[in-house]
């Protein structure tokens, strides 16, 4: 058996699933999903299910932020659905200007309704926008193209590449700070 619902209360339902990449318990709370703990090879679900209980507080608090989130992603689509093609002739079109604008070179282009991120760079340059990307303010649409942009020269977050990317983006990491506030919509 790979996992185990447990109640705790005040919390409600936790998922205990078996890990092999896990070193460590790992408890995550995500919004649309739940609570769940990362139990790693050789650990006990008994051992895995006290330590879930022991920091019932913990999890209480990040269930409170989740709902926040999840209220507020309810409240960004409230537009609708964004429409693919309208999308992709404008983040296309805007990747294009900065690539040319800064000197970048990618391959191909794909826009996808991504769950877990905003966009991404493949070692062929291939770059994956997300969808909901249009629905951001416009610098931060800015800075999500051009931080994948980057990846076509450095292919990792090292010191090499934020210094690369701080060339193009004044205060990227303060971009990359304020994405956080939207993740709602990668929900």
């Amino acid at each position: 058996m790979n996992r185990r619902a447990i109640t705790i209360a005040d919390v409600g339902e936790v998922l205990l699933k078996r890990s092999r990449r896990a070193k460590h318990i790992n408890i995550t709370v995500r919004p649309f999903k739940g609570v769940r703990v990362a139990v790693p090879l050789g650990v006990s679900y008994a051992r895995a299910e006290a330590i879930a209980r022991s920091r019932a507080d913990w999890i209480k608090r990040h269930i409170k932020r989740m709902r926040a989130v999840e209220k507020e992603a309810a409240e960004l689509r409230k537009s609708g659905p964004v429409d693919r093609e309208s999308a992709r002739r404008q983040l296309v079109s805007r990747l294009e200007t900065l690539a040319k604008r800064h000197g970048f070179q990618y391959n191909r282009v794909f826009i996808r309704n991504q769950k877990t991120r905003w966009g991404s760079c493949s070692a062929k340059n291939n770059i994956n926008l997300n969808l909901n990307l249009v629905r951001l303010p416009e610098d931060l649409v800015d800075y999500i193209l051009l931080h994948e942009l980057v990846h076509t020269r450095v292919k990792n977050h090292s010191q090499r590449f934020w210094e690369t990317l701080e060339k193009v983006v004044v205060d990227a990491k303060v971009l990359d700070q304020r994405m956080k506030s939207y993740k709602a919509l990668l929900a």
